[in-house]
């Protein structure tokens, strides 16, 4: 039986092991905090959202980084001081222009796709996570937002999601907790919410019991290959251990640049942060005015989701600050004072503060199949829509290793298995 490590206890590290466990392998997820999902996987905006599949990857993105640069608490921020890094990312992205519209149709397609395996393997492995069936509704204040809406549904028709405007009266049917004025908006009913959290530490215990061999509190600091197999040095509980694999599979958000530049690859991530707030909706009134269908705010760069009966998470905005992850006050008071203003009944006293590095490749496109080497792989890069693509991205990764290191049988249940 063929040996895969995935590094990344993250939504896509988790499964991608999944995949792999499921078509045969004998997996080792490497995973640095003690838990799954404890990172970028932990409180995210909770949509999955086929109508967010627009790339960023537009001259207007340019104009309004540049227009907010010196506004702490601009939906864009991106701090001034220049790296490499940064410089090299952001000459990719502006070069990825031309490929704004093909990019953002696949994109509508995969988290199509994606959403099938999610729902499917959720309800085979009986995992509670907050699920909400209830549509994404995207509100916009002017005609313009509106019309530019209107040009994205096209591209989103295209990759197979139907989604349809809506007059300021219908979105008020549709959630009537919303207050405020707008032009008009789009509701995409087929999509959905959920807690990434749950569901990740949810398949993080149904992979165990398929087999995986899951360690936690176990830092990578090496990675290596001789194109036939992979080495991983371990810095953690086992520090200086060495284990060998027959592949390796990168799933390592922020860290998978670094990861990928020992094994001669270049993924050129930049850690993206966004923020998030929890209300903990503690009495009847708030629990009453806050909304059920999830919201999608344009203007603002904010999400919402109802996760549960007593929490309403609300999140987004990004920030180009390099590795940082400090919960900055600034950052947080926009999404506080957008949760007062457009659901005034809800109490905001209990609110819990987080902000993650989103794992961002230039062209909004996840790095996903085979590196330089044989025997090592991606499944990394997602921005900002990782829970939406993730299901997908590791089904099709676990497809490029089977094909890699052995030969594809059916299985009745309808997935593949190496022989």
């Amino acid at each position: 039986m063929k040996t895969i490590a995935v590094i990344g206890g993250g939504i896509t590290g988790v499964t991608t092991a999944y995949a792999l466990a499921k078509r045969g392998f004998s997996v080792t997820l490497l995973e640095k905090h003690r838990y799954a999902a404890m990172e970028t996987s932990f409180a995210n905006g909770g949509q999955l959202s086929a109508s967010n599949a627009e790339v960023w990857n537009h001259w207007s993105t340019i104009v309004k980084g540049l227009k907010w640069m010196l506004k702490s608490d601009a939906p864009l921020l991106v701090n001034p001081k220049p790296s490499w890094h940064k410089l090299s990312w952001f000459a990719e992205f502006i070069g990825s222009i031309p490929n704004y519209r093909q990019n953002t149709i696949e994109t509508a397609r995969l988290a199509i796709a994606a959403r099938e395996h999610l729902f499917a393997w959720a309800e085979a492995e009986g995992i509670d996570f907050d699920l909400k069936k209830k549509g994404i509704l995207h509100i916009y204040r002017d005609k313009a937002g509106f019309e530019h809406a209107g040009l994205v549904s096209r591209l989103l028709a295209e990759g197979g999601l139907p989604r349809r405007s809506v007059t300021p009266e219908e979105m008020r049917a549709i959630e009537p907790t919303l207050a405020g004025t707008y032009y008009g908006g789009y509701f995409t009913e087929c999509d959905s919410t959920g807690d990434i959290h749950k569901f990740t530490h949810g398949l993080a215990t149904a992979i165990e019991r398929l087999g995986v061999r899951c360690l936690y509190g176990e830092d990578v600091q090496a990675v290596a290959t001789d194109g036939k197999r992979a080495t991983v040095t371990l810095g953690g509980v086992a520090g200086g251990e060495r284990l060998e694999f027959d592949g390796l599979v990168i799933c390592a958000g922020t860290a998978s640049r670094g990861l990928a530049a020992q094994l001669g690859d270049r993924v050129n991530i930049y850690p993206v942060k966004g923020y998030s707030i929890t209300v903990n909706l503690a009495d009847e009134v708030s629990r009453a005015s806050a909304p059920i269908v999830s919201l999608l705010d344009d203007e603002t760069k904010l999400v919402s989701s109802r996760l549960g009966d007593d929490r309403f998470r609300v999140a987004g905005t990004a920030e180009f600050n390099g590795y940082n992850r400090d919960i900055r006050a600034d950052r947080i008071r926009p999404l506080v004072d957008w949760v007062n203003q457009c659901f005034p009944g809800v109490n905001t006293r209990s609110v819990v503060p987080w902000a993650g590095l989103r794992p961002m490749m230039p062209n909004m496109m996840p790095k996903v199949g085979r590196g330089s080497s044989p025997c090592v792989f991606y499944n990394t890069g997602h921005g900002h829509l990782g829970w939406t693509l993730s299901a997908i991205t590791a089904d099709m990764v676990g497809d490029v290793v089977a094909q890699s290191l052995g030969r594809l049988a059916p299985v009745a249940s309808g997935q593949t298995a190496v022989a």
